[in-house]
């Protein structure tokens, strides 16, 4: 068993309420045009989600996978408007269990499932055959793994030729005066220590793993081109982050304090990679 992996795992038995607390069922960054026009954190999440299912091409009776699905929200969302059938992976059985709870209560249960997988089955998602799946997602999740590019070759194998892989994740970027990895690190080193996170990529550090994995990458930008990175978590604290009172609450106020440190510094941001299998 990884030690890395286990250690996301443990981080999530706490965290995972924290974030529920904090974030409702919508975990992830959302499409910066659609902040900028005053919509809500969860529209702007949503949004950014309608995007990636529009750009890979999925469609009712489709089948897909969304890995690291955390509380289930997304996952749920992308079945609702396209119509699919998706599986939501965590290697955290509160997670998914938090997110067949909402799944019930969306009554979305006899299209959208939530499976606890071991720390390490990211690396080949056996449990697919080969050429069988319309699309894979992740939303924030994959900066967790240790081993990113298993993951991608993993998705590549399952997915059909011609399916999509899109992501959105957390990376690092050389801004202003930071431009050296010895500078970025300084600021992105802390936010790897508290928030369980083994090595944050760049944009195109992702988009060369997909290559190496067979894909075709259609997009990989920065969400957040030439401007700090906030998104629905500015520094003014409005979600409340930095009053938390729950278990772990230092490492959450911990964990806001480093992050929004990065963002400040500019080196923080979100990337975004739309990468298709050939045909």
């Amino acid at each position: 068993m990884g030690a890395v992996e286990a250690q996301v795992r443990e981080y999530y038995d706490t965290a995972g309420p924290a974030y529920a607390q904090l974030m409702g069922s919508f975990w992830h960054h959302g499409d910066l045009e659609a902040e900028n026009a005053g919509l809500s954190p969860v529209e702007a999440a949503q949004a950014l989600a309608r995007k990636q299912v529009e750009a890979a091409g999925l469609q009712a009776g489709g089948t897909a996978i969304d890995f690291g699905s955390g509380v289930g929200g997304t996952t749920v969302y992308m079945a609702q408007i396209s119509g699919a059938n998706l599986v939501g992976l965590s290697n955290n059985e509160w997670l998914s269990a938090q997110a067949r709870q909402h799944t019930a209560e969306q009554g979305m249960s006899g299209q959208v499932s939530f499976l606890t997988v071991g720390d390490e089955d990211y690396k080949t998602l056996v449990a697919w055959p080969a050429d069988s799946l319309d699309m894979v997602s992740f939303f924030e999740s994959v900066c967790h793994l240790p081993d990113k590019a298993s993951f991608f070759r993993a998705a590549y194998r399952i997915l059909k030729p011609g399916a999509c892989l899109v992501g959105v994740d957390w990376v690092k970027r050389p801004w202003g005066e930071h431009q050296t990895d010895e500078q970025i690190a300084e600021w992105i080193r802390p936010v790897e220590e508290v928030i369980s996170i083994p090595w944050l990529g760049s944009v195109d550090d992702y988009r060369g793993m997909c290559e190496a994995a067979g894909f075709t990458v259609e997009i990989a930008e920065d969400l957040y081109p030439g401007v700090e990175c906030w998104g629905s978590t500015p520094p003014d604290d409005g979600q409340g982050w930095g009053a938390y009172e729950g278990e772990l609450s230092t490492v959450i106020h911990d964990g806001k304090r480093v992050l929004d440190a990065a963002r400040a510094a500019g080196v923080f941001s979100v990337g975004r990679w739309v990468a298709r299998k050939p045909v």
